[in-house]
């Protein structure tokens, strides 16, 4: 059994509380923690929280030895509400399938799945797997269709005034709105704005309608949910509805009947109770007065159970990016930060923040700081001077109670391997030249030592870096500039190139670059910062924008070590003058 982490974060504080309360609704029964998605378009990073908030404290649940189920109800008998943008084999045609259960939507042409809802669900699972987040999926389309929830579908109906009457309170008494120093972010009003589930029908009576009703059939005819109970017998639980998109009407028995839903603010509180559910986080939308959340709370005494414990979470970011809404195109999703990222550094980025708190995933240069902070810890939590809550959000990265998650055997900086990936330009031999040369002493011998890590940098390199940003080394010496040297200047490529063979690794390459400009003004090449004067730096700055000049025609590039040993000695030689 895998040995508890440090119980000084957040996770374990959640797991404490859900543990307890877990015992003491359904003492010897799993502890169920739960996660809600809506396969409507691109699972984005933002829904990610929605699965790794429960997954971490699920997680830590079993690692202390208890029984877990961290269901994922897909709700994909949710309605379609609107073709999304930017989806690659989907044109406006798809606005005739609005008001349908996403499981009757076609998938985008192309597709290899029946229908909608499984072609953007099957990702998100393929993504979770590489993440190690284990749970129990459960499709509501499945759960409605087969009446597995008839009996909370006749209770609900049975009982409707009362939770009208919850309902009610909300409708006619709006909380004011808060008052803000700082304006309003634009990023939570879209999301607000975005979330199906929150901007739901709770049931309200409709022109024609006989009142407030919880249930909504899909038509019979054309499958959509613009439907208006007309008629309702309790006795006999004949239900006669009419559909306004295409005039259908029919008259059925809802205690046989199993095309249609409870709409959403009676759903949800609906299934807490029927599964059982201790633990379900939700995001800003779905906690604020009045919403899903807070009304649900009061419904679900209805159906015999209690609201779970359920943290809010705050938005995920992407650097450089506006606020994430899969309705609109372009999100990114969690496989495409598994594209240029490993699991162990996405999953940190959930484990080390509270719920409550906001970050940001970045897809710009960000990445590398990232990765050279991530890189930091691990080596801290090697030596053991890492802070213990620095220890539990990497143990919660690196793996699961089931095991550690797979890891780049050599995991050389990212930074690095971005920079040899972008002069290198797919050329492996050319890259693994580079990389065997990165430290002599221990020489990388094949380049999957450094995967997957390595195809992450180059995967980031080939989709996130600008054209106008890549490196690329001059074929010809620059004549011109070489002839228009100073003395200084041409002293500082002297020594550069009279060091080129001694220093040739990582390590040394580095020692000889900073140290030109301090051996130039008379200081040893090892002198520390504190002993040098301010204009060190500058004359290290112009000294790099030379080299890059003469080397890739820029003022910037890769860092100088790095590009210097993937140019090759023969090669700078000639592009230095000599």
């Amino acid at each position: 059994m895998a040995q508890s982490t440090e119980t000084t974060d957040w996770v374990s504080r959640f797991a404490d509380e859900v543990i307890e309360e877990s015992e003491r609704r359904a003492p010897g029964k799993p502890v169920v923690v739960a996660s809600g998605l809506s396969p409507s378009g691109p699972i984005h990073l933002g829904n990610l929280r929605e699965v790794m908030t429960p997954h971490l404290v699920a997680d830590e649940i079993r690692r202390r030895g208890h029984q877990v189920r961290h269901l994922i109800s897909w709700d994909d008998y949710d309605r379609y509400r609107k073709v999304p943008a930017g989806i690659a084999g989907v044109d406006e045609s798809w606005a005739e399938h609005i008001g349908k259960p996403l499981t009757s939507v076609p998938a985008p042409a192309g597709s290899a799945y029946p229908n909608w809802a499984e072609h953007f669900k099957a990702a998100m699972v393929a993504s979770l797997g590489e993440l190690g987040v284990e749970f129990d999926g459960i499709s509501q389309t499945a759960q409605y269709t087969a009446g597995v929830y008839r009996d909370q579908v006749l209770h609900a109906v049975t009982h409707r005034a009362e939770i009208d009457a919850i309902l009610d309170q909300y409708r006619t008494k709006k909380a004011p709105a808060k008052q803000s120093q700082k304006p309003v972010d634009e990023a939570e009003l879209e999301a607000a704005e975005g979330s199906g589930a929150a901007s739901e029908d709770d049931g309200s009576s409709g022109a024609g309608s006989i009142g407030y009703f919880p249930y909504k059939p899909y038509c019979g005819n054309c499958e959509k949910d613009l439907t208006t109970v007309t008629a309702y017998d309790d006795d006999s639980t004949e239900l006669t509805y009419s559909c306004t998109a295409c005039g259908f009407s029919e008259t059925v028995r809802l205690n046989e009947f199993n095309r249609g839903k409870l709409v959403w603010k009676v759903d949800w509180p609906m299934r807490w109770a029927y599964e059982g559910v201790i633990f379900e986080p939700s995001g800003v939308d779905h906690s604020s007065p009045g919403s899903s959340f807070q009304v649900g709370g009061q419904i679900v005494g209805i159906f015999g159970g209690k609201q779970p414990i359920g943290p809010m979470y705050a938005f995920v970011g992407i650097t450089g990016m506006a606020k994430m809404s899969s309705s609109r195109g372009g999100v990114p999703t969690p496989a495409d930060a598994l594209r240029i990222m490993e699991p162990q550094l996405l999953r940190w980025l959930y484990a080390r923040r509270r719920p409550n708190q906001s970050f940001k995933i970045a897809f710009d240069q960000e990445i590398q700081r990232l990765y050279d902070e991530w890189d930091k810890l691990d080596a801290k939590v090697a030596e053991g001077s890492a802070l213990p809550a620095d220890v539990a959000a990497h143990s919660r990265a690196v793996g699961t109670a089931g095991g550690e998650l797979p890891r780049t055997a050599r995991a050389l900086p990212y930074r690095t391997l971005a920079s040899v990936a972008d002069i290198t330009a797919g050329h492996e031999d050319q890259a693994l030249r580079i990389l065997s040369e990165l430290d002599p002493s221990d020489p990388l011998t094949a380049l999957d030592e450094a995967r997957p890590r390595y195809d992450k940098a180059e995967a980031w390199i080939n989709t996130h870096v600008p054209a106008d940003q890549r490196t690329v080394v001059r074929e010809q010496p620059d004549a011109e500039l070489l002839k228009s040297l100073d003395e200084a200047s041409q002293q500082s490529l002297r020594l550069l190139l009279d060091g080129l063979a001694e220093h040739w690794s990582l390590d040394g390459l580095t020692h000889l670059v900073y140290g030109v400009p301090k051996v130039q003004a008379g200081f040893p090449a090892d002198a520390t910062p504190k002993e040098l004067p301010p204009e060190i730096k500058t004359a290290q700055r112009t000294f790099f924008a030379l080299l890059y000049h003469l080397l890739v025609g820029r003022d910037t590039g890769p860092r100088l070590p790095t590009l210097l040993l993937a140019v090759g000695q023969e090669r700078v030689r000639g592009l230095l003058g000599e």
